[in-house]
């Protein structure tokens, strides 16, 4: 008998393979740490190999444990990019990471064209890589391009396989409104040649089989990192929605359809691919929060407030209130609703009495009030209401963080069972595929929260804070007018 399906998580800093089980328990957990690189201000660099030997020798080692499995799930960091030569199989320069910002003004230069591509999304990327290949190379189309589920699962399949899901090509900037074809028009603009695209395929479905492991399991399920974390607490159903709390922040809502607007809500949010199954895709929308626990690392990195980031639950706790100081966390501007590249963040209201456990505080509340807009914008540009915040994340290990949460929007607060929710999303969606799982509300009916955090404030005392909160954050917007003035 089977123990389950092998889940490859490939994060922004590790890689790691586990075993889910149909009821979503994840065990058997290999690791390996597989940081980008930047060698320069805004230029953030994959080692793709590295990537393609930690997945699959983490694979191998829970195989060796566990035995046979049903299948295979793979999740990842979505829009970081990947370019190879078929023939050999080699990456052809860097992976260019999801965060990396070499094609700024690229960007900026094709909007003349109407063309709007945002320099997180693969496409101006793949662009730059393919320029700087060897012209060889160019000239035989034996390029292919792909984010980092094309390569693992090629890797997987010993090469037989080059495709991306619906949940990953949405995010490429390369497809049309629908996510079901790559999009001509925006192909050519960038002189790209169709022969390096992958086929599009389900989000959850047998694909092909994982040939180099042992058993060739069947690959069933590839699926971006969010989607994954929607899935992995239970958001099947149009009007669920999930947050993850950890570098950045996402709220990602299932929707009944795709959203009315193009690009961009007029709250901020933007439509995505929840899952597709049997060429069915789920649609849903995404509100983005730059910087989380970056804030975090910075109270304990440049600042030296804290040794561990474990540290700001007790010093946050130890204190009644904040003193009256706010932060607002744009260390990287302001993401959904204002997206305001401009935007700087800072401490408001400091006086001689504020300390240290004050400050650490004001940043883990000033996030839950991120945290807020979130929802608020979410609810705005996906005409719903949001009863419950089911979370995870690394930041959703910290208690007070939690509960500020909870305070702040008003509303109970379901912390998943398991820190990060891809693997586990990925394995339940892997079950799906197979038929381990019967449909969706079987799926969801997994869910089960480590904890419920109710709100402890009252309504007066929830909206004072909100109101001076949203002072300072008017204060932090744009602070540098020309960056305040783009947008993609």
């Amino acid at each position: 008998m089977s123990a389950g399906v092998l889940v490859v998580d490939v994060g922004t800093s590790s890689v790691r393979s586990s075993l889910v089980t149909t009821d979503g328990t994840v065990s058997e957990t290999r690791q390996r740490q597989v940081l980008p690189s930047t060698p320069a201000a805004g230029i953030v660099e994959v080692d793709a190999a590295a990537l393609a030997d930690a997945a699959l020798d983490t694979a191998r080692e829970v195989l060796a444990a566990v035995g046979p499995v049903d299948a295979v799930g793979v999740t990842n960091q979505r829009a970081t990019t990947v370019l190879w030569d078929e023939p050999t199989g080699r990456a052809v320069g860097p992976g260019i990471g999801w965060q990396d910002l070499r094609t700024v003004l690229d960007c900026l230069t094709l909007q003349a064209d109407g063309i709007r591509l945002a320099p997180n999304a693969s496409a101006t990327k793949l662009r730059w890589l393919v320029e700087h290949a060897d012209a060889d190379l160019r000239a035989a189309r034996s390029l292919r391009f792909g984010t980092v589920d094309s390569w693992i699962v090629r890797a997987l399949s010993d090469g037989e396989l080059h495709v991306t899901d619906a949940t990953n090509a949405g995010v490429t900037g390369l497809v049309t409104d629908q996510a079901s074809s790559w999009d001509a028009r925006v192909v050519e603009a960038l002189g790209l040649d169709a022969s390096l695209l992958p086929r599009i395929v389900d989000s959850c479905g047998v694909v092909g089989e994982a040939t180099a492991l042992s058993g060739a399991p069947r690959i069933a399920a590839i699926v971006g990192d969010q989607q994954a974390s929607l899935a992995g607490q239970g958001c099947v159903a149009p009007g669920q929605a999930k947050l993850t709390f950890g570098t950045g922040g996402m709220l990602d809502l299932v929707l009944a359809a795709r959203p009315t607007f193009g690009r961009q809500g007029a709250s901020g949010c933007f439509p995505i691919v929840a899952r597709q199954r049997a060429g069915v895709a789920t649609w849903g929308l995404e509100a983005v929060l730059l910087t989380a626990g970056t804030c975090v690392e910075w109270l304990r990195d440049e600042l030296g407030l804290i040794d561990v980031a474990a540290d700001t639950d007790a010093l946050a706790a130890s204190v009644a209130d904040s003193a009256g100081v706010r932060f607002v966390p744009a260390l990287l501007g302001v993401g959904t609703p204002d997206w305001d590249f401009g935007a700087r963040g800072g401490f408001f209201g400091l006086t001689r009495g504020a300390g240290r456990a004050h400050l650490v505080r004001a940043v883990l509340e000033g996030i839950a009030q991120r945290g807020r807009d979130l929802v608020e914008a979410a609810e705005h540009d996906g005409d719903v209401v949001l009863p419950a915040l089911r979370v995870d994340g690394g930041m959703t290990a910290n208690a007070s963080f939690v509960q500020f949460l909870a305070d702040a929007t008003g509303r109970p607060v379901e912390v998943a069972p398991v820190l990060e929710a891809t693997t586990r999303g990925a394995g339940l969606l892997a079950h799906l595929g197979i038929g381990n799982l019967d449909d969706e509300a079987a799926l969801a009916a997994t869910w089960r929260p480590s904890r419920t955090v109710e709100p402890r404030i009252g309504e007066d005392a929830r909206e004072t804070a909100r109101e001076e909160w949203l002072r300072a954050k008017g204060q932090a917007l744009r602070t540098i007018p020309g960056l305040s003035g783009v947008s993609f």
